[in-house]
């Protein structure tokens, strides 16, 4: 007569597989080609997770954030919700700075962030100066009283050549429509209807099919 296995017996099985597969996850030296993705489905949640930062919602922008990860970036599925985890926390650090000094606070987590991606990439880049970049577009974007939209386009062309070894003038009109993007939004402040969260994701999709044309 076969023996049952007790609950505990059961319960210690199951937790050893998952860690067998957190660790498989986060050790195995996984590669992907980030020039391909889905631009419409990047735009879609794109502007999904905008909504959410500028509700705050963190919980619900660290879920979009690894979903991102995962459908469009390759990320596996332990590994997206540390990816997730770091952009997110990134995000709202910065998100209630109000000088300089605090937004800096910041760039550790990008800097984890960014090491993450790039640990999935086929073109490995440098993670110190991405991340110091992304965080000075976050910057001139808040101090509109010192910067003008034309310094974000060329910080986010910047970045982007930076990230994929192309001519920032590539992503010219990248960086153009999701700067146009974010005026839209900021004009409305808080006030913004399901219409107009609509004609942003419109300004974000010609983004990001602007941006998988510049890297084809």
């Amino acid at each position: 007569m076969a023996i049952k296995p007790s609950v505990k017996q059961v319960t210690v099985a199951a937790l050893f597989l998952l860690t067998a597969w957190i660790v498989f996850d986060f050790t195995t030296d996984k590669r992907i080609d980030h020039r391909r993705f889905d631009a419409r489905e990047v735009a879609r949640l794109d502007a999904e997770m905008w909504r959410s930062y500028y509700d705050r919602r963190p919980i619900k922008l660290f879920f979009q954030l690894a979903e991102v990860m995962r459908s469009q970036y390759g990320a596996p599925f332990w590994r997206s919700f540390a990816i997730a985890y770091r952009a997110g926390k990134a995000a709202f650090v910065f998100k209630d700075g109000r000088n300089r000094t605090e937004y800096e606070q910041a760039l550790p987590e990008l800097e984890r962030y960014f090491t993450y991606l790039n640990d999935l990439s086929k073109t490995p880049f440098d993670v110190p100066k991405v991340a110091k970049i992304e965080l000075e577009w976050w910057i001139v974007r808040r101090e509109k009283n010192r910067f003008t939209p034309t310094d974000w386009e060329r910080l986010l062309a910047e970045e982007a050549a930076l990230l994929y070894h192309l001519p920032a003038d590539r992503f010219r009109n990248y960086a153009r429509f999701r700067t146009e993007a974010m005026l839209y939004r900021d004009a409305r402040n808080d006030q913004m209807t399901e219409s107009e969260w609509l004609r942003v994701r419109q300004l974000l999709n010609q983004s990001w099919t602007a941006f998988y044309q510049a890297v084809q």
